[in-house]
């Protein structure tokens, strides 16, 4: 079941949830938190590589991603600006920490998409005990550019309460890529190989 507004008030209150920054009251919709873009992007450098390789056969080398991103600070009220057809990763000003039955779920808002603005490509579920900012993974699949500005409302968390506790929260696990991430990563995918 999702957490209603009154819910999540006391789950933050009781410190079952924790934001920092704290939402104010007009943050907190009927069953969501808004959260706001951060200041860091990446996004890939034109010309760095043909293509990435998904999957390389066993005993080639991944692709090292940060190489073929670049990083960008954006300072004070100045934009970032996203063209048609370009990708890019941001990320929360908020700090979210999750308890062991607790999953968050991260969802854009109507009035960006309606501009063309998809915030979450696939990755919107928030594990259980997760800990750290939310890496945003921003498409403009709309006809002009998007300029994006820190402390803007950018998307929205909901909370989903699991029947019980998992057995090990996501800080707890080894193979868990992002953990207390406080800027956009790129991909971990070549971290995945398999350990059978």
């Amino acid at each position: 079941m999702k957490l209603s507004d009154t819910d999540i008030w006391r789950y933050l209150d009781d410190g079952k949830i924790q934001i920092d920054p704290l939402p104010t009251q007009s943050q907190v919709g009927t069953m969501s938190v808004d959260l706001q873009l951060g200041n860091w992007f990446r996004s890939f450098r034109p010309g760095k590589a043909s293509f990435v390789d998904l999957a390389p056969p066993e005993g080639e080398p991944t692709a090292n991603l940060e190489e073929l991103m670049t990083t960008t600070e954006v300072q004070g009220n100045e934009p970032f600006y996203l063209h048609p057809g370009d990708f890019a990763l941001g990320i929360t000003i908020q700090k979210v920490t999750l308890p062991h039955d607790l999953a968050g779920r991260l969802d854009g808002r109507s009035s960006l998409a309606r501009l063309g603005l998809m915030v979450h490509a696939t990755a919107h579920t928030i594990d259980p005990g997760w800990s750290g900012r939310i890496t945003l993974e921003f498409f403009n699949c709309g006809k002009l550019p998007l300029a994006m500005r820190p402390g803007m409302r950018i998307c929205a968390i909901s909370f989903e309460t699991l029947m019980s506790p998992v057995s090990k929260a996501y800080a707890e696990r080894e193979q868990s890529k992002y953990k207390e991430q406080l800027m956009p990563l790129p991909s971990r995918i070549g971290q995945e190989r398999d350990k059978d």
